[in-house]
């Protein structure tokens, strides 16, 4: 049914930016009768989840791990088609490879080769993981319903959904602490912690509520998107398109159009004011937050406030299309620094560059034959740095360190030295992210820490203003492509239901 307005006209949602929120909320919203317009000011659809093409090879510019498909799929469901008439999903086993100084270990989540994987690395710690595995189902299916919900007001705390899962939230306790009710190995431990990365945050500091990643991969599978996974973006605005959306690219927005306290609209850059009953941001929320809103108009997100706000940590990256296929490695492969400890300490405490590094490959064109040309391959290399709070000088930095990490690489892997193989090459370092719009480069966002999280997180119904809604990683739920899904699911739904 349309959503029609005193005037007779549909209710009009304009939604700032066509990330993942963004086109989540603007696809569902345009199946519920909505007339929808969202606005990107770069060339193509996704944000953080576009595609990078870099001569024939093509990267995903962020996100690569696709965890919690069935929140995708409920996405594309909304919007009355199904997602895989859209997309050509492919599951990953081995999920990944986990590279430490003296061994490898394949992670799937086939749970008895798992268990034997466990038995191979850390004899006698099989157990535990049988123990993961019964007590963590009944944690995942408290805490996940969590996500769910808006969290809007602090009376969310006492209602039915988050009473039953408080007992199941392990509070004052990290994911590497909590970790320690079922493995005694360090190692074994960061195997099942390492994802804390996946938030931007160290598993020293991570909250144990997030204990729920590592189960949720071995539950439900890891996932890849043949073509990448920016495919997912182009899909989703092929869906808006097809249920009357209109999405307009090369168009950034200058400010939102505020009146009395509520959006009404927003002010592109070249003048034009486009009004709208509801206005969806999809941008990083710190740099919106400076950048879009009238002088004078926030006070709980005033510029002083958000620089006192903890950030996750930034990413160094490096993109490299090389001549030839590495079939010893799999699709997805992290390596861990020598004192993976100490390196977490320096990126997150001491915000110094390490010299001992973790970073993360992925080498999709084993799994993958479109993202290079036939028998070259398209390297994505993520290396956690420090964000920009740090005041690393990246220009000073950028090409020590790059040497650095593929020095690292050869040492470290069976691919040796990559550099009389590449063909094509883009580095991106945090002064990049910044630059394209993200506050402190920080590419994680707002961390997530339990006084960031929840109601404590930036609403979906922005608490500001009126007439104003929140998706993407620095708002509720958080950072990551199922939660920044969940997010513009969210927001969907409390407009639909503002104008029910």
């Amino acid at each position: 049914m349309d959503r029609i307005s005193a005037s007779g006209k549909k209710k009009k949602i304009v939604v700032v930016g066509a990330g993942p929120g963004g086109l989540t909320a603007a696809m569902v919203l345009a199946k519920r009768g909505f007339d929808v317009e969202v606005f990107e000011k770069a060339p193509v659809v996704g944000g953080r989840n576009a595609e990078l093409a870099v001569g024939d090879f093509r990267f995903d510019l962020g996100p690569t791990f696709l965890m919690m498909k069935f929140v995708l799929d409920k996405a594309f469901e909304e919007a009355g088609v199904k997602s895989e008439d859209y997309l050509d999903f492919k599951r990953l086993d081995p999920m990944y490879r986990l590279i430490f100084p003296d061994f490898s270990m394949d992670v799937t989540d086939d749970r008895e080769r798992m268990k034997r994987e466990v038995a191979r690395c850390f004899p006698g710690e099989e157990a535990g993981l049988d123990r993961f595995f019964a007590r963590e189902s009944d944690r995942f299916r408290h805490i996940y319903a969590c996500l769910e919900k808006d969290y809007s007001s602090l009376s969310d705390f006492f209602k039915p959904t988050f009473l039953r899962a408080l007992p199941f939230i392990p509070f004052g306790s990290s994911i590497y602490q909590y970790l320690g009710n079922y493995f005694n190995s360090e190692k074994l431990r960061l195997a099942f912690t390492f994802q804390s990365k996946y938030l931007g945050m160290s598993p020293w500091e991570c909250p144990g509520f997030f204990v729920i990643l590592p189960y949720i991969e071995h539950e439900f599978g890891i996932f890849h998107v043949q073509g990448g996974l920016s495919e997912i973006s182009k899909a989703m605005a092929r869906v808006a398109k097809e249920q009357g959306a209109a999405i307009h690219l090369n168009a950034p927005v200058k400010q939102l159009l505020v009146e009395q306290r509520s959006v009404k609209g927003v002010v592109l850059e070249d003048g034009r004011r486009v009004h709208a009953d509801a206005t969806v941001v999809n941008a990083d929320f710190a740099h919106a937050m400076q950048t879009l809103m009238p002088p004078g108009a926030l006070k709980k997100y005033s510029s002083d406030k958000l620089k006192k706000k903890k950030f996750s940590c930034s990413t160094f990256m490096l993109y490299l299309g090389l001549d030839k296929v590495f079939h010893e490695m799999p699709h997805h492969n992290i390596v861990f620094a020598r004192d993976y400890h100490k390196n977490t300490d320096d990126i997150f405490r001491t915000l110094k560059l390490s010299e001992d590094i973790s970073f993360y490959i992925r080498n999709s064109s084993v799994t993958d034959d479109r993202v290079a040309p036939v028998g070259k391959s398209a390297l994505y290399i993520l290396v956690p740095v420090p964000n920009n709070s740090s005041g690393i000088d990246w220009a000073r930095e950028k090409s020590r360190f790059r040497n650095m990490v593929l020095d690292i690489i050869a040492a470290r892997t069976p691919m040796g030295d990559l550099r009389p193989h590449i063909e094509a090459e883009r580095v991106v370092t945090p002064d990049d992210w910044e630059d394209a719009g993200v506050f402190y480069g920080a590419t994680f966002n707002l961390a997530h820490t339990m006084n960031q999280m929840l109601y404590f997180r930036p609403h979906n119904k922005f608490e500001e203003l009126d007439d104003c809604y929140l998706v993407g990683g620095g708002t509720h739920p958080g950072s990551g492509l199922p939660t920044i899904y969940q997010s513009g699911l969210i927001a969907a739904h409390l407009i639909e239901k503002r104008y029910a």
